[in-house]
């Protein structure tokens, strides 16, 4: 056989090789991916917890671990753990400084692996490292914490009584809000004009002596004096309105010549 068909097909043989190793690796080693905040204060002497959680492909399952480390603060030194957690224990690191101060404070299956360290301390400040594995997922990096032990006058204002007077604030906004629309609204509707007075009503009418006025207990009235010779006089709390009739022609009111008889209508409503 010739040599060069020979080396093509050993080169074909190892590159299909490579492929595989590097999709089966791939496939059964997958990375996790950790997340912590950045930065925490506590209250000196109170207890802090510090939280982490996790993302991960694979089901949880029993081997899955949870370490953390700290860093004091301004120090060169490698991290070294304080707490190991797997399955459902604990173990303590060797650092003096947590012992019997740290308690398992999360849950695993919801992918929880926070922690809680009692009675914090100023020499408490520093970096703290949350790594979890869970096979086959082993590749990734550790969520970092950068925690700050101060005292109380020194806490962030982010109190309840802070996000308190903000909703109210909120609240008062929204109200005057809906109360500018409102007159707003209100202002452009179309204002009707009074035509005068329409009454459906069945009419009882009955005549007295010409030139005698009619008398009414209520006070408050409104009268409509169309520029054609009827003048009405409409009484608007008042039960009875009455008409006076002029043919005379004239547009005055001051002019008396060819009266009729007075003419009163009675409309009250039952």
């Amino acid at each position: 056989m010739d040599l060069r068909f020979i080396l093509r097909r050993l080169y074909c043989f190892l590159l299909c090789g490579v492929i595989v190793y590097l999709i089966s690796g791939t496939l059964l080693v997958t990375a996790i991916d950790v997340y912590a905040p950045e930065e925490v204060f506590f209250e000196n002497g109170t207890t802090g917890t510090l939280k982490c959680s996790f993302k991960s492909k694979e089901v949880v399952s029993s081997g899955v671990s949870v370490t953390w480390s700290f860093q004091p603060e301004g120090s060169a030194e490698q991290p070294l753990s304080f707490f190991y957690y797997s399955g459902v224990t604990s173990y303590p690191g060797s650092l003096a400084q947590f012992q019997k101060r740290v308690n398992w404070a999360g849950d695993l299956n919801k992918k929880d692996a926070s922690i809680q360290v009692v009675q914090m301390q100023f020499s408490d400040n520093g970096t703290y490292l949350c790594d979890v594995k869970n096979p086959p997922d082993i590749t990734g990096s550790a969520a970092q914490i950068k925690v700050r032990v101060v005292m109380k006058e020194s806490l962030p204002q982010t109190s309840p009584a802070i996000i308190a007077v903000g909703v109210i604030a909120a609240v008062i906004c929204l109200i005057v809000i809906a109360v500018v629309t409102y007159l707003i609204i209100r202002r452009q509707e179309p204002s009707h004009d009074y035509d005068g007075c329409h009454s459906n009503e069945t009419i009882s009418s009955q005549t007295l002596p010409l030139g005698k006025k009619a008398e009414s207990s209520m006070e408050s009235s409104r009268c409509s004096s169309p520029s054609a010779p009827v003048q009405t006089c409409v009484l608007l709390q008042g039960p009875v309105i009455y008409a006076q009739l002029d043919h005379s022609g004239n547009k005055s009111s001051n002019s008396f010549h060819k009266m009729e008889p007075v003419v009163y209508a009675d409309i009250r409503k039952n």
